[in-house]
């Protein structure tokens, strides 16, 4: 079995950063990619971003691109993102998701439980 458990998420004025934090472990082979997802409040889930394992390629929506930076540590199985210059259309349930290869070889995709970003003055 694989866990994601995102961490870091809360509330924070206008212009403010927050840094999401996700924590990979469990019958872990080898991580393919990773990557942040959001969900606002009425509105369906979209790609925020997402990062290789290996090669670290990143890739963004065009609405975080130059505002938000995807990274991983490869040792601890974690991925991060710094969120800056947040704005109130930023508000929404971010989870992580991640293609894994576990140790029986197969390969799948986990979501974590997300975490809350609210934006608001």
């Amino acid at each position: 079995q694989v866990q994601l458990v995102e961490s870091g998420g809360g509330l924070v004025q206008p212009g403010g950063s927050l840094r999401l934090s996700c924590a990979a472990s469990g019958s872990i082979f080898s991580i393919n990619t990773m990557g942040w997802y959001r969900q606002a409040p009425g509105k369906e889930r979209e790609f925020v971003a997402s990062i290789t394992w290996s090669g670290g390629n990143t890739y963004y929506a065009d609405s975080v691109k130059g505002r938000f930076t995807i990274s991983r540590d490869n040792a601890k199985s974690t991925l991060y993102l710094q969120m800056n210059s947040l704005n109130p259309e930023d508000t929404a349930v971010y989870s992580c998701n991640a293609d894994i290869t576990n140790t029986g070889r197969a390969r799948h995709i986990f979501w974590g439980q997300g975490t809350q970003v609210a934006v608001s003055s």
